[in-house]
């Protein structure tokens, strides 16, 4: 084979390989792999015989995965959280147009930590904005954003999770992202929307490490399909019920009979309590919970549905999704910021119009129960998900927290009928 076209093959292999591994993740829930480009790279290494260089090609087709924990998704085991129906991700992204991206930076010994963008729609959200409601469980958080969307109940940037002492840049982030936005060129006020947990246990949070340009490739690489959970994006230094915590989404597909409407959740776990997973109490059987260990943090919930709702029965769908933060043992301690953000996407109110009236047709009071229970599921089962794709890390000052014992979990589950 000329050299010219092995390098044209080599260059093909390489990129295809990375691109199917990178999928076979997202699907697998796989949420870290080991694989060097420069393996497939292999440069100045053709120069040799022909033999070597055979050689060399079967060496860069052997791939190592390492998979620090390959876990599938509840789920996968036969865990069951509620009774309704999940999208076909089991994602916030089931919600038509919603995109999710996350930049995740772990680096040296102390660096462990990222940003997660969620955007409703695809089109200029300033412009074109979000009816939107913020529900305070417990207000020891930094979120940004919160009075303009009380006040108006609508959403005009993308919502951005990230640590605690990023909040500024990330902010000023968004404000970059959305005044380059064509026809904001007039624009002299924006709300951008930040939530936060302190990952400073296992990231070196005052180092203040996230940059806005880590904010913006977020945003840019913001994606429909399936979302990677457990350490990533803005989960990548977050411990939740003593356990490594991270990202985790779901949702729930009402039957047409109730509307046929999509919730989806996307959670940032950090807080502490007694973790239950379906009604088992497994932080007492595995020994961990609070007050017998120190754990404590925050919570940001974001959910986002097609149903027409307007503020106010955003901000009630909102505080169901607090529920399902309470139904796997979440306490809400006194040092603990959680938030939900609660937009719908079932509509959008324009930043200008001539027209004095919104005409919108929206869903009545009596058809939200559905929704609620929806809520109530998918975030509890987003809470566990993020705990079973996450892995054990070692971070800021030799600190290291174990991924949640699967099989042990597995076994207290079989034993208690759940599965």
């Amino acid at each position: 084979m000329p050299y010219g076209m092995f390098f044209r093959f080599m260059g093909f292999l390489r990129n295809s390989v990375h691109q199917a591994i990178r999928l076979y993740s997202l699907n697998s829930s796989i949420v870290d792999y080991s694989f060097s480009m420069r393996k497939l790279s292999c440069p100045g290494v053709f120069l040799g015989m022909k033999n070597r260089l055979i050689f060399t090609f079967l060496t860069c087709c052997t791939l190592t995965i390492t998979l620090a924990q390959s876990n599938k998704r509840p789920r996968e085991y036969g865990i069951r959280f509620g009774v309704m129906p999940t999208g076909s991700l089991n994602a916030i992204t089931d919600v038509p147009g919603v995109r999710v991206g996350q930049v995740t930076i772990q680096q040296g010994a102390n660096i462990r930590t990222g940003v997660t963008a969620i955007l409703p729609h695809e089109g200029n959200i300033f412009q074109q904005k979000a009816p939107a409601a913020i529900y305070i469980g417990n207000g020891f958080g930094k979120l940004t954003g919160y009075s303009q969307v009380e006040e108006l109940g609508t959403l005009e940037t993308p919502i951005v999770l990230t640590n605690t002492l990023s909040v500024p840049t990330a902010t000023d982030a968004l404000i970059d992202y959305t005044l380059a936005q064509p026809a904001n060129g007039e624009v002299r006020s924006v709300n951008p929307v930040v939530g936060e947990t302190n990952d400073g246990y296992l990231n070196d949070i005052r180092g203040r490490h996230i940059t806005k340009q880590h904010v913006l490739q977020a945003l840019q690489q913001a994606r429909t399909g399936p979302v990677e959970e457990g350490n990533v994006g803005a989960g990548t230094g977050t411990v939740c019920f003593g356990y490594k915590g991270g990202i985790g989404t779901s949702s729930r597909k009402l039957p047409t009979s109730l509307g046929g409407y999509t919730v989806g959740v996307l959670v940032q776990t950090n807080f502490g309590g007694v973790l239950q997973i379906a009604g088992v109490p497994v932080g007492v059987k595995l020994g961990k919970y609070s007050f017998k260990e120190k754990l404590d943090g925050s919570c940001m919930m974001v959910v986002l549905t097609d149903a027409p709702l307007d503020a106010r029965n955003l901000k009630r769908l909102a505080k169901r999704a607090f529920m399902g933060l309470a139904r796997t043992g979440g306490i809400a301690s006194n040092g603990s910021g959680d938030y939900v953000i609660a937009v719908s996407t079932a509509y959008r109110i324009p930043h200008e119009t001539t027209n004095p009236f919104d005409e919108v047709k929206l869903l009545r009071n009596d058809n939200m129960s559905p929704l609620f229970m929806a809520a109530i599921e998918a975030t509890e089962e987003a809470i566990i998900n993020s705990l079973f794709a996450a892995q054990s890390l070692t971070g800021d000052q030799g600190h290291q927290v174990d991924a949640l014992p699967v099989n042990q979990v597995l076994d207290l589950l079989r034993k208690a009928g759940q599965i």
